[in-house]
């Protein structure tokens, strides 16, 4: 019956929602519109980055990635990623936990500084950590006496990479466990389920791809991620570069083909992202449709 109902609204001009009055050729402009701004802005520049990295043939741009920087660059980019996105997915679960199922005081405040890296500057970040950990910063001295390095090092790298990527997780989960509110846990409760069990066995199943979709936005911010670890890496060719600063050094340093070569590498991390993504997204939407049925 409900078919028949929608049916009928959609044959019928004067029953659709107003969006979809429009006369034909203003959804057609409008469809134009956006594939041509998804032409020039999204689809060009990366069919530019593919031309110019074999510009000079195949061999020059299999040298270009596989060259010793370019491969220190890649293994540093996935090993902050790799490091970072755990650490935030972590934080993210137990602060979406804490705030959608429990009443405390400075809740507000926990989500306010939740957001706090959207607000600031990559870059001012970065500086944060330099005068917190550098040589002349409030614990550098502590640091030094100990032989410990964090600026201009793989743990500052990481530290920047994780401040950037902090919201995504938390961010993407807060609103979905909202929704979802606290019934299910304290029905777990109340039949004896124990605080890990509820999780596990709960909270867990129902936040799956919500969480699966969040740590695959914080990996791809990770993983391009510039402004921050750009101040707290000191650039050191083949040890503190990452991707995005090695292209930087080798645009440079006119080594174009090269630096457009390792720029498509991040290319094509970020579309595995995006393939990952969509995937996660027809899982969620599949399964959802199924337990409506």
């Amino acid at each position: 019956m409900a078919g028949v109902v929608t049916a009928h609204l959609s044959r019928d001009p004067e029953l659709r929602p107003r969006h979809r009055n429009e006369p034909r050729w203003v959804q057609w402009l409008l469809i134009g519109l956006a594939l041509l701004f998804m032409l020039l802005i999204v689809a060009l520049p990366l069919v530019s980055i593919f031309i110019e990295a074999f510009k000079r043939g195949v061999d020059v741009y299999v040298a270009s990635i596989t060259e010793s920087d370019a491969l220190s660059a890649l293994r540093l980019t996935l090993l902050a990623a790799v490091i970072s996105v755990p650490i935030n997915t972590l934080f993210g679960i137990a602060a979406a936990w804490a705030i959608s199922k429990f009443r405390f005081r400075g809740k507000q405040f926990l989500v306010t500084l939740i957001d706090l890296p959207f607000a600031v500057s990559p870059v001012i970040a970065g500086l944060i950590f330099v005068l917190l950990f550098g040589a002349q910063g409030f614990f550098g001295p502590w640091l030094d006496d100990r032989n410990i390095q964090i600026i201009f090092a793989l743990p500052g790298i990481v530290l920047a990479t994780a401040f950037v990527t902090f919201p995504f997780v938390a961010r993407e989960l807060i609103p979905l466990m909202q929704a979802q509110g606290p019934h299910e846990e304290e029905a777990a409760v109340t039949l004896g389920a124990k605080g890990w069990q509820i999780f596990w066995r709960v909270t867990l199943p129902n936040i799956k791809w919500g969480l699966l979709y969040g740590m695959i936005l914080c990996n791809a911010r990770a993983m391009g991620e510039f402004g921050a670890v750009s101040v707290v890496s000191g650039h050191i060719r083949g040890q503190t570069n990452t991707l995005p600063l090695h292209v930087e050094i080798l645009y440079n340093e006119y080594q174009f083909s090269a630096s457009f070569a390792v720029a498509s590498l991040l290319v094509l991390l970020a579309v595995f992202t995006l393939i990952m993504k969509s995937f996660i997204e027809w899982k969620s939407h599949r399964e959802t449709a199924k337990e409506a049925h």
